[in-house]
């Protein structure tokens, strides 16, 4: 037993090592140390980078946003913070504070001002995405933080730094929060800084957490008293920096739960034979937290309104409020359109399961089993919120149509939309070309109502 463990443990030692290729420490503090500071060459490489994304973002092209990210040089003040932080070197903290805060400024003001003059003034997916950060995004800098530091620290360059930008996002959420600047959105303006502050927190701490796996020899003082000060400066820095990024962490995952447990609650229990969820939201501002649910059709008794009530416990939604418009009330909130909406896709639901429907001198076919149905797509549904505040309703799935002179059937990609008033052709073959895109479909048909 003990030889097979040690074997186990020599395995590990030997695949896991960092220490091997690992370069000399003062090449590694070097090597972090000339990318800090901000001028010259470095000022005028972020300019253009944020430039650059900025029309990636503005134009909704996801290519020139990763150029951007290639080229950014912005990584370099955050990992010398970690850095700084982890061989108690006050003077690169200090001084890579002060090129990240310079760095950041300057990005905000450059893609202001580049959002200020363009043409273009649309709010685009791929700058919504950087208005709501996620859990998500959290592992992502964290992760992408520790594989560049490793990187960092090796004697052979490879190509992790370069994927390493690109997978943390630094640039884009600066030239979002200059785009909420420029356009008086300030919803857009703390969204993306969040997702910034973020990123960076996480890479520093990252950074920190190599270093000293590492055992990078950390700075000493001849004076006993200044290295107990810089050690006190160092701690307050890590506290100041982690507990609100955990707190932050902590409010993200616990809003993505809510929502997920939320959304599973819904599908679970609010199926009805003569009842249609017509729409459904989530709110959540801890300690309030609600769902919203607009019926249509036959109205739910108080006792099931009671027992539905009574279910939310079993989904971890203690101390959630449950609102339920219909009868009446509902009516005065949905139309025709959004009836239809609803009904498309029960049928579409209903056909997947095998269900036929017969019409009037023609039949229904049914897609096959192993044929995609598409559904809305909640990001879809918020991007449009977002891009056409008058949408009214919106549904998209596969269509039967019927040639009666030919007596063939096509299955035939479709999306309907209602709006209040409705879109002018140049804007709906707008919209249609970018559902063609987020369905990834070319031959996707779009209604208009």
């Amino acid at each position: 037993m003990n030889k097979v463990l040690q074997s186990i443990k020599e395995f590990l030692a030997d695949h896991f090592n960092l220490k091997d290729d690992q370069a000399d420490e003062s090449v590694i503090i070097d090597s972090i140390r000339k990318n800090i500071e901000f001028k010259g060459v470095n000022l005028w490489t972020l300019i253009f980078a944020i430039f650059i994304a900025s029309i990636g973002l503005n134009v909704n092209s996801t290519a020139v946003i990763i150029g951007a990210m290639l080229i950014s040089p912005i990584m370099g003040p955050i990992m010398g913070v970690g850095l700084g932080i982890g061989i108690n070197d006050l003077e690169l903290v200090k001084k890579g504070a002060r090129s990240l805060l310079l760095a950041t400024l300057i990005g905000i003001i450059t893609s202001a001002i580049y959002f200020s003059i363009t043409p273009l003034h649309e709010a685009q997916s791929e700058l919504l995405a950087r208005t709501s950060p996620s859990v998500w995004d959290v592992f992502i800098a964290l992760f992408g933080g520790l594989a560049g530091m490793v990187a960092a620290s090796r004697k052979e360059k490879t190509n992790v730094i370069p994927g390493v930008a690109i997978a943390t996002a630094l640039i884009p959420p600066l030239c979002t929060a200059g785009y909420g600047l420029a356009i008086g959105n300030w919803y857009y303006v703390l969204g993306a800084l969040y997702l910034y502050f973020i990123n960076s927190v996480f890479i520093a701490i990252a950074t920190y957490l190599i270093s000293r796996y590492l055992k990078i020899t950390k700075k000493q003082f001849e004076d006993i008293k200044v290295e107990k000060r810089v050690t006190y400066y160092m701690i307050i820095i890590v506290i100041i920096t982690f507990l609100p990024s955990i707190f932050l962490a902590y409010k993200i995952v616990n809003k993505n739960i809510f929502e997920s447990n939320a959304q599973k609650f819904i599908e679970e229990q609010f199926v009805f034979p003569n009842t249609q969820v017509v729409t459904k939201s989530f709110v959540y501002n801890n300690p309030d937290k609600s769902i919203n649910v607009l019926l249509f059709g036959e109205q739910l008794s108080k006792n099931k309104i009671a027992s539905l009530n009574k279910d939310l416990t079993k989904y971890n939604l203690k101390d959630t409020k449950l609102s339920i418009v219909q009868g009446l009330n509902a009516r005065k909130q949905i139309d025709l359109n959004q009836i239809k909406t609803s009904i498309l896709q029960e049928v579409y639901a209903k056909e997947a399961n095998g269900d036929t429907t017969h019409q009037i001198n023609k039949k229904v076919a049914v897609p096959p089993a192993s044929e995609k149905i598409l559904s809305p797509d909640s990001a879809v549904l918020k991007e449009l919120k977002v891009l056409y505040p008058n949408i009214q309703n919106f549904g998209v799935g596969k269509m039967i149509i019927h040639h009666i002179n030919k007596s063939a059937t096509d299955t035939v990609e479709m999306a309907i939309a209602g709006f209040k008033p409705k879109f002018s052709p140049k804007k709906t073959h707008k919209l249609q070309s970018l559902l063609r895109a987020r369905y990834q479909s070319d031959n996707l048909k779009l209604v208009v109502q």
